[in-house]
C-alpha cells in the first residue's frame, strides 16, 4: 500500500438487515489531509465513522489505517487513532483535568510525562483556566474542546470526529474550528469527520466526499469542485449538484421536526 496514504477502504460494507448504511465504499485518504464525509442525516457517515474506528464490524470489505486492517487488527487500529463522537464522552462529574489524568492512564502514557502532556493540551486548546472546573459547568463548544484533547493525548495518527460541531452556537463552532486547524498544522495530524454544515467543511477541509444513502456519489479537493461550478460557487452549491436539494436547508428542516417533537413530548 502507498506509504502516503492514511485510510484505504475496499468495498466496505455494512447491512442491517435489508438496511445497506455503507455501500460497497472504496476510497482512499492522503496523509495530513483534512477530509470531510458530507451528507445529511441517514446517509451512512457515522455508521462509515462506527466501522472506521472498530465499534462496528463490517459485514463486508475492509479498511485499512496505516496499512492495518480494521478487520484482522481491530486493536491495533484503535492504538493509533483517536475518535470523538457526536455524544458527549466526557466525565461531568470529574473536572477536565481529572478527565485527562484518567485519561493519560488508560492510555498507558508514562507518569513522567503525564501532567507535562496534559498542561500543554489544556493550553493549545484554551482551557487552561477551566481545568480544575467540573465539566458539568463547561459549555458546550468547552466540553468538545476537551473530548478533542483527550482523543489527542496518545499522539494518534488519525483523528476522527463524528459532527464535531453539531449543536453549538456559531462562536464556539468557530472557536472549535480555529482549535482543530492549529492542531493539524501543529502534529500534521489527519483529520476525518463527518459534517452536514457546508461551512465547517469550506473552512478545516481540503478534501471532501459527499454520501448519500450509503454511497459516494462525488469526491474531491475542496477548491477543485467549487472552481468547476464557476467563480463564487459555495460547497452548497456542489452537494445541490450531485444530490439535487440543499443538504442545510434538509438538516434545518430535521432539526425544527425534531424540536417540535420534543417539545409535544414534554407538553410544551
Amino acid at each position: 500500500m502507498d506509504d502516503l496514504i492514511a485510510l484505504e477502504c475496499k468495498a466496505l460494507t455494512k447491512r442491517f438487515g435489508s438496511l445497506v448504511a455503507v455501500d460497497k465504499l472504496s476510497f482512499s485518504v492522503q496523509k495530513q489531509d483534512i477530509f470531510a464525509l458530507i451528507g445529511p442525516n441517514g446517509a451512512g457517515k457515522s455508521t462509515l465513522m462506527k466501522l472506521l474506528t472498530t465499534i462496528l464490524p463490517p459485514t463486508e470489505g475492509d479498511a485499512f489505517i496505516e496499512n492495518i486492517s480494521i478487520l484482522k487488527y481491530p486493536a491495533k487500529v484503535r492504538e493509533i487513532i483517536g475518535y470523538v463522537p457526536q455524544l458527549i464522552s466526557a466525565d461531568g462529574s470529574l473536572t477536565g483535568y481529572e478527565n485527562l489524568l484518567l485519561f493519560s492512564k488508560l492510555y498507558g502514557i508514562p507518569k513522567n510525562e503525564r501532567d507535562k502532556r496534559i498542561q500543554q493540551s489544556l493550553e493549545t486548546m484554551g482551557l487552561s483556566t477551566v481545568a480544575h472546573r467540573y465539566v458539568s459547568e463547561y459549555s458546550g463548544g468547552m466540553v468538545r474542546r476537551l473530548e478533542i484533547i483527550l482523543a489527542m493525548l496518545h499522539n494518534p495518527k488519525i483523528l476522527f470526529l463524528d459532527e464535531p460541531t453539531s449543536g453549538l452556537d456559531p462562536i464556539a463552532r468557530k472557536t472549535v474550528w480555529e482549535h482543530l486547524a492549529l492542531i493539524h498544522k501543529r502534529d500534521g495530524v489527519t483529520i476525518i469527520l463527518t459534517t452536514h454544515d457546508m461551512q465547517e467543511a469550506d473552512y478545516l477541509c481540503n478534501k471532501v466526499a459527499i454520501i448519500l444513502k450509503g454511497k459516494i456519489v462525488e469526491m474531491g479537493d475542496t477548491e477543485k469542485l467549487k472552481s468547476a461550478l464557476g467563480e463564487d460557487a459555495t460547497l452548497n452549491d456542489v452537494f445541490i449538484k450531485y444530490a439535487g436539494n440543499s443538504i442545510e436547508a434538509d438538516h434545518a428542516y430535521k432539526e425544527i421536526a425534531r424540536r417540535r417533537r420534543t417539545e409535544s413530548e414534554r407538553g410544551s
